[in-house]
């Protein structure tokens, strides 16, 4: 273990994909030693990012993917048979040597295999244990499975994406594996120093339906007080900004094929600033002034904007919005946000990782930075079974005979 600030954290992880490798990603970041244990038998299949797209070049494999590689970072990485009694034996071991365990199966998977939570703090009286899945463990869903998009859409906020008068769009993402992520995070976080406190372990059930619905705020209260959906006849598109309410507001045309630039005008001051900026007799028409105007006829004020914004690179009029006051941005691809916007390398987002089978390769960071105990992200995914001869010999404390008898008798 390390000098980070949860270095003296140790978590024996079931995560996959994103809703959990992810949150342990940031715990790992941080210091905390993170034990990832796959199937040997499966060839690590429990996650199924470990040989998708994308991929740095033309190898392909359980050792080539790329969003596996992004998750699980500062990891180490064990194969265990679980089917196994000696399997069994080996979790057991290590989740008495561990202050976490956590996973994001589908609700009583660990419960199945003999390691619900009862067993679990029989083994460890002060465990954490961390269950993250689409509904929950428990209530009328509990027995679903789950993926992004369908937490999405049940949560609601799939409904509230979308243009006027056509379908709901949502996302084309896993949007609340995201989310999921980074909520399972803090509810770690905070066991663990509930823990540090008392000396008491808990169980800490997570849903990302429910972390969904948290995040409709405003639109939950406007129609339980006011009766008003967030979509109804003639309701705005998403790109609109209802509260506080604001016009112009959304993503404008720029000259080029497929280029957008994003204007915020956030009050009457700022309508000052932009007319300014524009310059042109529409802008400066008194009719404007008053954001109620603007508001009341915004189709029109938009289609004024964006006839306006088409003649400009819309990096040099982000510049001059924002040297006049206006809150803009260009809406930049992801090759320039990551590679063209300086910014990038100055906060240090994208490390450079080293990894065992692909070599250098780029990875997202944290969004965060701490003055004394920052993270550091500098080791690729482990590879199948990586770290066996580590966990297994230095902190269970077997010999190089018995791991090999182990691998021998398809244990590990």
């Amino acid at each position: 273990m390390g000098d980070g600030a949860l270095s003296h954290v140790r978590i024996c992880d079931f995560t996959g994909q994103l809703a959990g490798a992810g949150a342990t990603k940031f715990l790992a970041a941080f210091g905390a030693e993170v034990i990832r244990i796959e199937d040997p038998v499966t060839g690590g299949r429990w996650d199924i990012l470990r040989g998708a797209p994308p991929f740095k070049d033309e190898r392909r494999g359980p050792e080539f993917g790329s969003g596996f590689n992004n998750h699980n970072v500062n990891k180490l990485g064990i194969t265990l048979n679980l089917r196994t009694d000696r399997g069994k034996q080996l979790l057991a071991e290590l989740v008495r040597r561990s202050d976490a365990v956590t996973e994001n199966f589908a609700a009583g998977v660990l419960e199945r295999w003999g390691f619900g939570f009862e067993r679990l703090r029989e083994l460890r009286p002060d465990i954490v244990y961390v269950s993250n899945c689409g509904f929950g463990q428990v209530g009328p869903y509990g027995k679903f499975k789950s993926w992004g998009p369908i937490a999405q859409a049940v949560s609601g906020l799939t409904y509230t994406s979308g243009l006027p008068d056509r379908p709901p769009a949502g996302w084309g993402y896993s949007y609340m594996d995201h989310t999921g992520g980074y909520y399972m995070a803090i509810a770690i976080l905070a066991a663990l120093f509930w823990k540090a406190r008392t000396g008491q372990g808990q169980w800490i059930d997570l849903s990302c339906t429910e972390a969904g619905a948290a995040l409709h705020g405003p639109a939950l209260l406007d129609a339980a007080v006011n009766g008003r959906p967030m979509r109804r006849a003639g309701s705005p598109h998403a790109n609109r900004n209802a509260w506080p309410a604001m016009a112009p507001h959304g993503i404008y045309p720029a000259a080029g094929e497929d280029n957008w630039v994003a204007i915020s005008v956030t009050d009457d001051e700022a309508w000052v600033a932009f007319a300014t900026s524009v310059g042109e007799d529409w802008a400066s028409d008194a009719r404007w002034a008053p954001r109620s105007a603007r508001l009341r006829d915004q189709d029109e004020l938009d289609a004024l904007v964006g006839a306006w914004t088409a003649g400009f690179d819309r990096f040099a009029l982000a510049e001059r919005l924002r040297s006049n006051g206006v809150a803009a941005a260009p809406v930049q691809r992801p090759g320039e946000r990551i590679d063209g916007d300086p910014f990038t390398a100055a906060w240090g987002l994208w490390p450079t990782v080293s990894h065992e089978a692909m070599g250098e390769v780029r990875v997202d960071g944290l969004p965060v930075h701490l003055s004394e105990t920052d993270w550091v992200i500098d080791r690729g995914a482990p590879l199948l079974g990586q770290h066996n001869e580590q966990v297994y010999g230095e902190l269970l404390g077997l010999t190089t005979a018995e791991i090999g008898a182990l691998r021998q008798d398809g244990v590990i």
